[in-house]
């Protein structure tokens, strides 16, 4: 089977310490508030350029998942989320840190993420190749409305204002749009400048929107320290009973962070968000949540980590990320030469089946290092932000400039960390601006193909069953905040009325 072949292969020397140091750097990097996971990737990605290409997204792929569970460990001794995954563990982690129980916390959140990305795993290696098979008969139509429905989700789902969200999304598409028209062959948009006509490449804008916008934020903020929290006590790993006392809690999280990251844009901080919710509204004792209480951080980091095993369906199976990370992903295909979608798995299969061995391997190889290395992971939160923050800034200086051997790409970089930090003030957020960069050639290249094969008509969206369904789900997420808002104001009215 291609899969166990993928998975042999990733256990010969080379992959296998590939993942297990994109696992590692992952944790570490995630741990520390300000250096994303979507930064470490975005800037080992011109690291990818002479890699074999199987390599390269194995690595991508471990530093995703240590990312993604590394993150807890700020949230729960600092109460500072590494990534906004984490969010929902702060409320009941760092309680129990500052009940002198870090070391319980840190136990609970290593073994939920464990299991919450082993049943992912299972669900991904189950619903990845025949959701390829069931992909390649979608043409044109249905991939541009999946590619509609992937922006305005993430929007409408996003953090602040759905119209800030849609802003932020058809920005990142005008950004795409300078270049050599690939229709007529003719430079638009270029306002004379020889250099925008072969666009704007795709590292830069990621470097310049995620690591160069947070480190102007972190500059703002270097001279904050946070406390010190003590791991010397305290036993991390769970007893059985402990293992049975969550198991419902474990299942259930696990079941809805998958399946809040297989839908496109919504990512692993609405699958805690609801997997909290849900935790809390199954309870005999919602009260304790936000005081300490162990089912709360159980059902927060499982979520999040299988939301990771649930985004990469849509991603090696549509060629649609299912977050911001797995936008850099499909940007990682690309610039290996590979077409993100069903292809993969005809294409290039090893690649394909590689992603999902990755994962699991990963989960393995996180739970060992986090569970044995945590005490001592986390004494890299103290370190003084000054010296990280100039190696990083010089790393993007070089790396940019080595891959395309042009002080344009550095311009460009530094221009979008500028504007990603202007953006993040105004509260639009970056997720909707660099997936709309990413899938605008997507968008045209299938709109155009579409409207050439109908002669201009657009009747294929309405008549077209997938098409008319992705179409629908757009249309539902635009509108739902406004409906939710109005259903509010009347239930308010209503009580108001009766009072």
């Amino acid at each position: 089977m291609p899969f166990f072949d993928a998975l042999f292969y990733l256990l010969t020397p080379l992959p296998f310490v590939l993942v297990f140091l994109g696992v590692a750097l992952g944790i570490v990097v995630g741990s520390i508030p300000g250096l994303t996971t979507t930064m470490l990737i975005t800037l080992t990605l011109p690291l990818t350029f002479f890699m074999d290409s199987v390599n390269a997204i194995m690595l991508l792929v471990g530093m995703y998942v240590g990312g993604v569970s590394g993150s807890q460990i700020s949230a729960t001794l600092l109460r500072m989320p590494g990534t906004p995954s984490s969010i929902m563990t702060t409320f009941d982690g760092y309680p129990m840190t500052q009940q002198g129980r870090a070391a319980r916390a840190l136990g609970l959140g290593i073994t939920a993420s464990f299991v919450g990305g082993m049943i992912s795993f299972l669900v991904l290696a189950l619903l990845a190749p025949p959701f390829s098979r069931l992909a390649i008969t979608f043409g044109p139509w249905e991939y541009f409305t999946m590619v509609l429905m992937a922006l305005v989700m993430l929007s409408s789902l996003s953090q602040g204002s759905l119209l800030k969200g849609l802003i932020a999304a058809c920005l990142g598409m005008l950004i795409h749009m300078p270049g050599i028209d690939p229709s007529s062959g003719m430079p638009r948009l270029t306002f004379g400048v020889d250099a925008f006509e072969g666009g704007l490449s795709l590292l830069p804008v990621l470097i310049g929107a995620f690591a160069i916008s947070q480190i102007i934020k972190d500059i703002i903020n270097i001279d904050v320290r946070p406390p010190k929290a003590d791991l010397a006590e305290g036993r991390m790993l769970l007893s059985l009973g402990d293992c049975r006392r969550h198991s419902g809690n474990f299942l259930r999280s696990s079941l809805i962070g998958t399946w809040i990251g297989i839908l496109p844009g919504i990512g692993s901080n609405i699958a805690s968000m609801l997997s909290y919710s849900a935790a809390r509204s199954a309870s005999k004792e919602p009260e304790k949540f936000g005081t300490g209480h162990e089912p709360g951080v159980v059902a927060a980091e499982t979520a999040n980590n299988a939301a990771v095993g649930g985004a990469l369906i849509p991603l090696i199976t549509l060629g649609i990320p299912g977050s911001v990370v797995d936008a850099i992903l499909i940007g990682a295909l690309i610039i290996h030469n590979l077409e993100p979608g069903p292809l993969l798995f005809i294409n290039a299969p090893e690649v394909a089946y590689g992603v999902i061995a990755a994962y699991l391997v990963g989960n393995l190889i996180m739970f060992v290092i986090m569970m044995l290395a945590v005490r001592h992971i986390a004494k890299v939160l103290y370190v003084p932000r000054a010296f990280l923050l100039t190696s990083i800034l010089v790393f993007c200086v070089i790396g940019i400039f080595a891959v395309g051997n042009s002080f344009f790409d550095v311009w460009v970089m530094l221009a979008l960390g500028l504007l990603g930090f202007v953006m993040e003030r105004a509260k639009m957020p970056l997720g909707p601006f660099v997936i709309g960069f990413v899938l605008a050639p997507i968008a045209e290249e299938h709109l155009r193909s579409g409207l050439m094969s109908t002669g201009g008509s657009l009747e294929p969206l309405f008549t077209r069953p997938f098409a008319a369904s992705f179409l629908a789900i757009s249309i539902a997420s635009l509108c739902w905040p406004a409906i939710s808002t109005w259903l509010r104001k009347r239930r308010a009215g209503g009580k108001v009325a009766q009072g």
